[in-house]
C-alpha cells in the first residue's frame, strides 16, 4: 500500500504542471481552505485531488492495484461551460498518459466517468471526473 501517496503526488505534479490545465483554473489542489461549511478561501475555478479506493490483484508473483480517484472541478461561473471545459482538460492530462510512481509501474490510466451539477448552495458548478489506474509493483 506504499503507493498511496506517491501516486497521488504524480497526479497532482501531472495536473500542477499541464499548460492548458494551469490557464483555466487558479490551481490544483488536495484540500481548500473553508470559511464555513458552503464556501472556500480559494479562488474560483479550481481543482482538487479527491478521494480514491484501492483493490488490490495480487498474484503468487506479481503485487499491484487497480485505484479509482476522483478528480473535482469548483467553478462559480454562470452555466457549465468552464466545468466542462476544466473536465477536458483534466481527462486529456491525464487520460493514457504516463504516470511515474516511485517503487510501482503505472500500466494505464483510463478515464471512467464524469458529471456536472449545481452544488447544493445554488451557485457553485461542480464537476467529476474519474480515472482508473493500473498499478504493479517493480
Amino acid at each position: 500500500m506504499s503507493g498511496h501517496i506517491a501516486l497521488q503526488n504524480a497526479i497532482y505534479s501531472k495536473l500542477q504542471n499541464d499548460s492548458t490545465l494551469s490557464a483555466l483554473v487558479t490551481g490544483v489542489y488536495d484540500d481548500v481552505e473553508q470559511v464555513n461549511a458552503s464556501e472556500s478561501r480559494t479562488a474560483f475555478p479550481y481543482v482538487v485531488i479527491g478521494d480514491d479506493s484501492y483493490n488490490d490483484w495480487d498474484t503468487d508473483t506479481e503485487t499491484g492495484f487497480d485505484v479509482v480517484i476522483t478528480v473535482h472541478i469548483w467553478s462559480r461561473y454562470r452555466g457549465r461551460k468552464e466545468v466542462k471545459q476544466i473536465q477536458d482538460a483534466v481527462y486529456t492530462a491525464l487520460n493514457r498518459q504516463s504516470l511515474s510512481v516511485s517503487g510501482y509501474a503505472v500500466l494505464d490510466v483510463l478515464y471512467l466517468e464524469s458529471e456536472s451539477f449545481v452544488d447544493a448552495d445554488g451557485e457553485t458548478r461542480h464537476g467529476i471526473i474519474k480515472f482508473n489506474v493500473k498499478m504493479e509493483a517493480v
